[in-house]
């Protein structure tokens, strides 16, 4: 038996009058198990803790463990921060694209923080109920390159070394099948892709540096029998096409205040590609009241009818200081919520 796409899940639900409702949750989670995100990024234990409270309290479609963008850029030596209450960052730092070479023999599973992540989705997978998908974050090809050399000499370097570029595009592409090969291993269901730093790429940059890319990943994780899902941060209205190309079986994009016009979206994607979003993570659900929380959800919903492989999230990863009435509130609406 063919075993359903992404889109084909939404489309079930949506036959059913309703929609898989699933928030980027993760760091309201800390607040939850009232504990500190450096403390659940670096022990599993407490990870873990984290995403099963946030699990039973709200009984979300799809959880992922908490998104650390730094993670495999830490794994390959680059200088980590590690505050108490926000996730880990890279700054700047020297990169020698000679190290490349030594840098390609590190073993991803010989990382304590890589492995903490994968011991985290075996206990989701072991632990969790069944039809819960249990997805996992990697970071993008482009944006881990950007985390070596910085952001800017990344955007720098597509114009003025695009031999480089690609050559590096392709080494952190080996750095993110080996680190999601881990967590497939592990039990994730689903990959998604994060990619902020792309989307101030014009399409043929982005199709070079980061789709292409992608497009072997997901590939990969296709006849591994996971789904991907392609992330962006941002208005990547002009990088629609493109991230279809890939081949993604999702595309999760950011809130309409970045200048995200979803319909448009749904109006030109095709229905086989699940769209993720977009109510924003920042404005009514971080500051608003439940009861303006509802009636943004519902109004979304309205506008978004005709489409049946929408799934309701938000446009990014929630804030810790989300209140949790509020995220009570979205679940609430996107759950009694019956499509006409």
């Amino acid at each position: 038996m063919t075993k359903p796409t992404l889109a084909d899940l939404a489309k079930e639900k949506y036959a059913q009058g309703q929609r898989l409702v699933a928030p980027l949750l993760g760091f309201p989670g800390v607040t939850l198990a009232e504990t500190e995100i450096k403390l659940a990024q670096q022990n599993y234990s407490e990870h873990f803790r984290v995403i099963r409270a946030l699990v039973e309290t709200f009984q979300p479609d799809l959880i992922f463990p908490l998104m650390d963008l730094s993670i495999e850029a830490n794994a390959l030596g680059r200088y980590t921060l590690f505050p108490r209450n926000e996730s880990a960052t890279v700054p700047r730092d020297h990169f020698d694209f000679e190290e490349i070479e030594a840098l390609g023999r590190i073993d991803l599973a010989c990382d304590s923080r890589i492995m903490g992540y994968v011991e985290t989705v075996k206990r989701m997978k072991k632990e969790l109920p069944d039809t819960l998908i249990k997805g996992a974050y990697v970071i993008g090809p482009y944006s881990l390159a950007g985390l070596l050399i910085s952001a800017e000499e990344a955007a720098v370097r597509t114009l003025t070394h695009p031999g480089e570029m690609h050559r590096l595009c392709g080494f952190t592409r080996g750095v993110i099948q080996q680190y999601a090969d881990l967590l497939i291993e592990a039990g994730a269901e689903l990959i998604c892709i994060l990619e902020p730093s792309a989307v101030m790429l014009g399409p043929k940059q982005f199709t070079l540096y980061s789709a292409a890319h992608v497009q072997t990943l997901a590939a990969r994780f296709k006849e591994q029998g996971v789904y991907t899902v392609y992330h962006i941060c941002g208005n990547s209205m002009h990088l629609i096409q493109p991230m279809v190309n890939s081949g993604v079986d999702g595309m999760s994009l950011d809130a309409r205040e970045y200048g995200v016009n979803l319909l448009k979206v749904l109006q030109t994607v095709p229905d086989r590609v699940a769209v993720i979003g977009n109510i924003s993570p920042t404005g009514k659900m971080l500051l608003g009241t439940p009861d303006e929380v509802r009636m943004e959800v519902r109004d979304f919903l309205e506008r978004m009818t005709p489409y049946p492989h929408l799934i309701l999230s938000t446009g990014c990863d929630l804030p810790r200081e989300t209140p949790l009435e509020n995220i009570h509130a979205f679940m609430r609406t996107g759950r009694l919520y019956r499509i006409p």
